[in-house]
């Protein structure tokens, strides 16, 4: 008997607040049963450690019991989300109905109104890209005007000064195939606009640093330039036409963050340097300097104060933590990805603290399918960052139509283990597939395939042909003929 879960996985509009989804049982895995509400947001986080006090004598702290056994004395870990109470805080601002008690400015509930109610030719925003956009503007227009907001402001604040010290950051989590590009443009927006009109104001600024892991999704972020020939903000109607020509005035850099590695200022062989370095010893300063890097990287921002950085892929930007004493050491494998995770965070995050210590940000915000901690961190890999205050996952996507149900293997040919083997797949045939260098050279055949991974294909190939053999049986099948009225 087939779940109806796979068989009709929709429940809600992509372009209003969820309002239904599937219960997951203990392992994640769909029921049949439909439940009458938003689906909660439920993650294991760091808790940020209190201020420090004086007093005269050390109490042991009490460790905060996660479910999971992840909390020590060092760090411990909350099992209930403050996404959760930031998600009704903004749902009970965004149902008031008159634009004067959203106690932001004239220009933001303007983009507000145009986001939420214009009749958009072509594509629409999603109601997951307004959201994460409105938890922004919540934080920062809204919450300083009441006792509850300054609460979440403070967890955030805390939670930047015991992981990111340098820099504060928010972390907004949406699902691969949601459309983060887009969120990115509205930010844009949102802030260029209110700087226009705010020059003086430290909360808003037309200075944007748009980090990405890599070259593919550089180049994809183009849309974000007001003059590309694509850009989002006329494309796609994101802006009233009549704010069209202040958004040309933002100056928005698009870069990736391995761009921020010091580079050397002139290349020196190692026998030239040890010449040149002579009886003292005295190390040479051929890397180029903080200011000369950023130099190169953003000239176009130098002159700007208080820049705001949005980070694409953000889970790979963290300042890693000194590791506790009775931590495992990785070994194998599991240290060498550990270190490549480490190396890439460092150079990252290093990049936006010198951007900070010469330039200032007014903000750093994170966007992420995944804003977790990954392994070598120094905190519980897979733990959510203590600055996310936004979420629509995966499922939640799913439940809107947004994005498609991937095919997750559940079964496999060989009976009797607790986890099918094509859930890890990469873990079961590692071993099996060649290294880099095995052959001397030689041309690899592609039909030389591990066992393993030959039947994962075809178990893979065999779901999709199946339901492409259904689907043309179901188109074959006569209709049944309507009687025609009037015909004897």
């Amino acid at each position: 008997m087939s779940n109806p879960f796979f068989d009709h996985p929709i429940l809600n509009s992509p372009y209003e607040c969820p309002s239904q989804h599937w219960e997951l049982n203990e392992d994640g895995q769909p029921t049949e049963k439909v439940l009458e509400s938003r689906r909660r947001a439920q993650f294991i986080t760091p808790i940020p450690k209190p201020r420090k006090r004086k007093s005269a004598a050390k109490q042991q702290a009490f460790v905060f019991d996660d479910g999971k056994g992840l909390s020590t004395q060092e760090q411990q870990y909350d099992p209930t989300s403050i996404i959760n109470e930031i998600r009704g805080y903004v749902d009970s601002w965004r149902s008031l109905p008159n634009p004067n008690q959203w106690q932001v400015t004239p220009a933001t509930a303007r983009l507000l109104q145009h986001w939420r109610h214009h009749r958009f030719s072509g594509v629409r925003p999603f109601f997951c890209q307004v959201e994460a956009v409105e938890t922004a503007i919540w934080l920062t227009e809204v919450a300083p005007q009441s006792r509850h907001g300054k609460r979440v402001l403070d967890h955030l604040a805390a939670a930047n000064r015991d992981a990111n010290p340098e820099l504060l950051r928010l972390a907004l989590k949406l699902a691969t195939g949601a459309g983060k590009t887009t969120v990115m443009a509205v930010l844009i927006a949102w802030q260029t606009i209110n700087a226009v009109r705010r020059p003086g104001s430290r909360n808003f600024t037309r200075g944007f640093l748009i980090c990405a892991p890599g070259l593919t999704i550089k180049d994809r972020l183009r849309v974000l330039q007001p003059n590309d020939p694509n850009s989002y903000y006329q494309g796609r109607e994101l802006l009233p036409g009549a704010l069209l020509d202040d958004m040309c005035r933002a100056k928005i850099l698009i870069t990736n963050y391995h761009a921020f590695k010091l580079r050397a200022r002139i290349e020196i062989s190692r026998g030239g340097r040890q010449l040149l370095q002579g009886r003292t010893g005295h190390e040479l300063r051929t890397l180029e300097s903080e200011g000369q890097m950023l130099q190169r990287v953003m000239p176009d921002l130098m002159g700007m104060k208080n820049i705001l950085v949005i980070n694409d892929e953000a889970h790979h930007c963290y300042r890693q933590k000194p590791k506790d004493a009775d931590e495992e050491e990785l070994k194998g494998d599991d240290r060498k990805e550990a270190e490549r995770n480490s190396e890439a965070a460092r150079l990252w995050i290093s990049g936006l603290e010198a951007v900070n210590r010469k330039l200032g940000t007014t903000r750093v915000i994170d966007l992420s399918a995944t804003p977790f901690f990954l392994r070598g961190s120094g905190y519980a890999e897979g733990t959510l960052f203590p600055w996310a205050m936004s979420d629509f996952s995966l499922m939640d996507a799913i439940e809107c139509g947004i994005v498609k149900l991937p095919r997750v293997p559940v079964a496999e040919n060989i009976p009797g283990n607790e986890m099918p083997m094509f859930r890890n797949l990469w873990e079961n045939i590692s071993k099996d597939m060649p290294r880099k260098g095995r052959g001397q050279g030689e041309d690899l055949d592609p039909l030389k395939l591990p066992t393993r991974l030959q039947t994962a294909l075809q178990a893979l190939y065999g779901h999709y042909e199946d339901r492409r053999q259904r689907a043309t049986r179901s188109r074959r099948r006569p209709r049944r003929q309507l009687p025609q009225h009037g015909r004897r």
